[in-house]
């Protein structure tokens, strides 16, 4: 009986000790929800970020928001409405003692001297004169050495004026952006360009569009489908002022307009002035800066490139670029010679032998001849190499590249093995494209049409060749930009009216910011980084979009003031063990606007860094919460470029 009791007992004992401590957790549990809830509770929305108050007094509060209205106040691209607006993160000490610390002081850069208002360090026409002029050498990029870098902020114009919205911008722009009249008088009768008072006007001629591009390429839309999404990427070699591309938007066919720096005086600038794609580039001696199989549609229109020069080598490239069954169309001379050889004051002789030139090359790299019609010639690149490696056998020149050559490293490329980087020189090989199983099969995956293609599975991830990505990663990435793009219209309202139309990611990845504001009256340029860890470039072209492979430690092949907004997500925990951040902070400056925007993604540590930076280049900006809230390690920093001009002369 006795041992009855004591068992009883001990077990009742052990029972109020269980729920003794059971108790006690669950109260610590609730303190902790409560205190978490009323103090800094993750957000259920993005909205709640931007009512959230610190702790501080109501007379400070006040005061600091009135603060950081009059700081961000010369940026039409962030709210004016104070409790609209994420609150400023502060990430100073704030101890009660006074602690002896380093004297931090801004350093401030100093505007650039108004002769280098347009300057383009890559791309500079007295480094340029150095070099060979053999295949064009002396106008590829040829970037600064360590003592020619600048360190200061390269100057608007006097009166400059933000550019025209689109699509006005596609017509108009200032004269005082561009101050420059020469493409007006030299393409006078062609009507490339026009002066109106104080502005510019862009017929939408060109030296082979006589009647306007719109019906230039009508005309090419009677000969191969343009409409009906098979064709959305294309590229335009010496593009002038990009007329060509400018028409192509409003079929939904966006183009990488290039031209060199050259005796035609911003052409480039042009462009990127009336808000279509373009990047200075010249095809001479080394690989485009973009991968294998990127374009639906290759095009040239009097564009001067040599084509039957070196046993056809320039066509030989515009192949690695061109995708299966993708088409290239080439206007001007020599074609049609038999009507125009006249007033091209060229012998028939010699335009016969060139058209003949450019003929044997197109089939040497086994493409069709898909019509000849008036002042048009068009070629199709096969949908794989099944037959062309039979034709081979007896027609060997130029051969079938080895599987060493890498079809998508182009230019600015880091080798795996030995991690420097290499020059892609052309070569005299036809790329090899993926294997086929039968005639009829698209080599490396056929595409969907546009727009379905934005957001289909690329070929290049279904197929596994982009290491450790598949298509279930492709997909959350998606979801990760839907979500960053309800977050960035909070904070930045006016992306999706039209304020930002040229827009630069730097670390592009999978082209997932482009996708998610793909119906924003705007357009990407998708870089990706040549020290990315995954080369993904591929991929961003299979889904639709345009792009360039980029070494940040060199500057971009852009003039000066050419983009609205730019993205910088995870860039500079990249380089900051490469090169000086402050260069590729200055580069910014150089290719961003007045009033531009820049939208930086990194640690905290990484972004006081770029902040105590750019308060020394006329920038204003705040650190704010990543759009999953305070948790989350990785913050954003929103930077404003304020509007300053250079002296008048």
């Amino acid at each position: 009986m006795a041992k009855e009791n004591n068992s009883h007992h001990h077990a009742e004992a052990k029972r109020k000790r269980l729920i003794w401590i059971l108790c006690v957790s669950g109260f610590c549990i609730l303190s902790y929800v409560l205190g978490a809830w009323q103090t800094n509770t993750l957000p259920s929305s993005s909205s709640e970020v931007f009512s959230r108050k610190p702790c501080e007094t109501q007379s400070n509060l006040s005061t600091s928001s009135e603060d950081e209205d009059a700081s961000l106040s010369s940026s039409s691209s962030l709210s004016s409405s104070s409790s609209s607006e994420p609150v400023e993160l502060d990430f100073e000490s704030h101890h009660k003692l006074e602690l002896k610390q380093k004297n931090q002081t801004i350093k401030y850069f100093e505007p650039c001297d108004m002769s280098l208002s347009e300057y383009t360090p890559c791309e500079d026409r007295e480094r340029g004169r150095r070099f060979d002029r053999n295949m064009m050498k002396y106008r590829e990029r040829h970037c600064p050495s360590k003592d020619e870098l600048l360190y200061c902020l390269i100057p608007p114009p006097p009166n400059y004026k933000i550019p025209f919205k689109w699509p006005q911008s596609r017509d108009y722009a200032w004269y005082d952006n561009i101050p420059h009249k020469e493409l007006s008088i030299e393409k006078a009768i062609q009507n490339w360009i026009q002066v109106e008072g104080e502005r510019f006007r862009f017929p939408g001629g060109g030296t082979g569009f006589p009647r306007g591009a719109d019906a230039y390429i009508d005309d090419i839309s009677r000969l191969i489908p343009l409409t009906d999404g098979a064709i959305r990427t294309a590229i335009d070699t010496g593009c002038g002022v990009a007329s060509f591309g400018a028409y192509l938007l409003k079929r939904d066919i966006v183009a990488m307009s290039f031209a060199p720096r050259d005796t035609h005086e911003a052409q480039v600038q042009f462009a990127l002035e009336r808000g279509v794609p373009a990047i200075i580039g010249i095809m001479g001696s080394i690989r485009l800066p973009y991968p294998a199989r990127a374009f639906d549609l290759a095009h040239c229109s009097r564009c001067l490139i040599p084509w039957f020069q070196n046993d056809g080598l320039y066509l030989t490239e515009v192949d690695r670029v061109l995708r299966p069954g993708g088409y290239w169309i080439l206007s001007g001379p020599p074609i049609n010679w038999k009507k125009h050889w006249k007033g091209w004051e060229r012998t028939q002789e010699d335009l016969k032998q060139e058209q003949d030139s450019i003929e044997n090359a197109a089939r040497s790299l086994c493409w069709k001849k898909v019509t000849e019609k008036g002042d048009f010639s068009i070629w199709q690149k096969p949908i794989n190499h099944i037959a062309c490696k039979k034709l081979k056998r007896a027609h060997k020149s130029p051969p079938i590249c080895t599987k060493a050559v890498q079809p998508d490293f182009a230019w600015y490329t880091i080798s795996t093995l030995s991690k420097f980087k290499e020059y892609k020189e052309l070569e005299s090989c036809v790329m090899p494209l993926p294997e086929a199983n039968s005639p009829d099969e698209f080599a490396g995956g056929a595409l969907e049409d546009w727009p379905d293609r934005a957001f289909a599975v690329p070929p290049r991830i279904i197929q596994g060749t982009i290491p450790e990505i598949n298509a279930e990663k492709f997909k959350e990435d998606n979801e990760v930009w839907k979500e960053r793009i309800a977050y960035y219209k909070q904070i930045l309202p006016e992306l999706s009216r039209g304020r930002f139309r040229n827009i630069m990611d730097m670390n592009a990845y999978l082209g997932g910011f482009a996708a998610a504001i793909v119906k924003y009256p705007s357009w990407v340029m998708n870089v990706v980084p040549v020290d990315a860890e995954k080369q993904t470039l591929g991929a961003i072209y299979e889904r639709g979009f345009i792009g360039t492979y980029q070494d940040w430690c060199e500057s971009f092949s852009t003039y000066p003031r050419t983009y609205d907004l730019i993205h910088a997500g995870g860039l500079f925990s990249m380089y900051e063990n490469r090169c000086d951040v402050t260069l590729i902070l200055l580069e910014m400056d150089r290719i961003l606007r007045p009033e531009g925007t820049v939208v930086f993604r990194d640690t905290v540590e990484m972004l006081t860094k770029i902040q105590s930076i750019t308060n020394g280049m006329k920038w204003t900006s705040r650190i704010m919460d990543h759009e999953k809230g305070p948790f989350i390690p990785e913050k954003i920093l929103l930077a404003v470029k304020s509007y300053w001009t250079g002296p008048s002369a």
